[in-house]
């Protein structure tokens, strides 16, 4: 532990709300990495740096254990630290691991699991990514048929996953197999940690309507698995999926609500310059925004109010994963309206506005309403969780997370 991190953690009860906020803007803004290479390679290395920064200086992990290198931090300062971590602008975390298989390794994984797998995680030595859908089985989850066989200490996994983030970066791949029978669903479900440079991985990216390549598909070609790898029982995996769709919704929920704070900011202000601001439905329509913004906020903290109370986000992240995915679509939508004929070129244009970034979003956001669970789904989980309706006898019940 470096006497920076040693400083920290020793005050950091001590401090009130506004000393911590000062001293964390202090801290991103003395580190702040500069600006990010275009090269791949080089920005890669560039966040995985920022990340050992983070991690070293004990400011990582603001809701993760201490134990495992986290800040544990309570819940108004970890409102604080989404809000001032989206304002500096700094790298965000690496793959999907931090906020989906994190908290079901802290929750099920064995004591060496999390001593090997956790803090490297956490500093972006290690990146992961999931492997949960398929081509066959996106929102039924429990209709998957990649397969592994057990062969003494080790599974041999054959199948295909798609639509997965980050998994041309990463160095494990937390993934979901069939270890029962087909018929068995979501009792033959096992949660493996598959290492993603492994003999038989193919990761494959797929690319999508602004260009760039932000999911792949993953192909398993015989590849052994330690049974050491395996997260819970064999086939008992999905508690475990339930646990990481429940936090994958809530991860970046105050994260996301400051960083569309700056966003719709920059919105209102572009609308300022280009004068359509005179037209009352444009009002109307960042009014509009504005309050949802604000709700979006609202809505993250009682999010992390609820795992910090419960340790589960429970069904009421279906809201906040909703309401967000909405707004940000919509955001996009009024910025291309509003630019009128510059709304339709895109970022490599000489006379995109602001290098297309309004576009890049409208087109980057269509998908928004598919990943970590349809809008679909994440209706029907409101509907009869929480307000108690009836429930959709054409979705089949174990699809539901609890």
């Amino acid at each position: 532990m470096t006497s920076t991190t040693a400083h920290s953690r020793r005050d950091d009860a001590l401090e009130t709300d506004d000393e911590f906020r000062a001293r964390l803007r202090a801290f991103l803004t003395g580190h702040h990495p500069g600006r990010r290479p275009k090269d791949p390679a080089e920005r890669l290395a560039w966040r995985k740096a920022w990340l050992a920064t983070l991690f070293d200086a004990g400011y990582a992990g603001p809701s993760w254990p201490r134990e495992y290198g986290g800040m544990e931090l309570s819940f108004a300062q970890q409102v604080i630290y989404q809000e001032e971590y989206a304002k500096a602008r700094v790298p965000g975390p690496l793959g999907t691991g931090l906020g989906i298989a994190a908290p079901t390794l802290i929750k099920y994984g064995t004591a060496e699991q999390k001593e090997r797998f956790l803090r490297p995680m956490l500093r972006g030595d290690t990146v992961w990514a999931q492997g949960y859908s398929e081509p066959e089985a996106g929102s039924d989850l429990p209709a998957l048929r990649t397969t592994a066989r057990r062969e003494g200490d080790e599974y041999v996994v054959n199948g295909q996953k798609v639509w997965n983030s980050a998994a041309d970066l990463a160095d494990i791949i937390f993934t979901l197999v069939r270890t029962g029978t087909r018929e068995s669903r979501q009792q033959g479900i096992t949660y493996l940690l598959v290492d993603a440079h492994a003999p038989g991985v193919t990761v494959r990216p797929l690319r999508d309507l602004t260009g760039d390549a932000h999911f792949c598909e993953i192909f398993f070609n015989d590849v052994r698995v330690p049974v050491s790898h395996r997260i819970g029982e064999e086939n008992g995996g999905w508690p475990l999926v339930r646990t990481s769709l429940g936090h994958e919704r809530a991860a970046g929920t105050m994260n996301q609500a400051a960083m569309y704070r700056r966003v719709l900011d920059e919105l209102i202000e572009l609308a300022h310059e280009r004068g359509t601001t005179a037209d009352p439905l444009v009002r109307d329509r960042l009014a509009d925004l504005e309050v949802r913004v604000r709700i979006m906020r609202y809505t993250g903290m009682r999010t992390i109010s609820d795992i910090l109370a419960k340790g589960e986000p429970g069904p009421a992240s279906s809201t906040s994963r909703l309401f967000t995915v909405t707004f940000e679509q919509d955001l996009h939508e009024f910025a291309v309206d509003m630019l009128g004929s510059h709304g339709v070129l895109g970022r490599h244009d000489p006379h995109a506005v602001q290098r297309g970034r309004w576009v890049w979003g409208f087109l980057r956001t269509r998908a928004s309403t598919i990943g970590a669970g349809t809008a679909e789904i994440q209706r029907n989980t409101i509907a009869e969780q929480l307000l108690g309706l009836p429930r959709d006898p054409a979705v089949p019940d174990v699809v539901r997370p609890r």
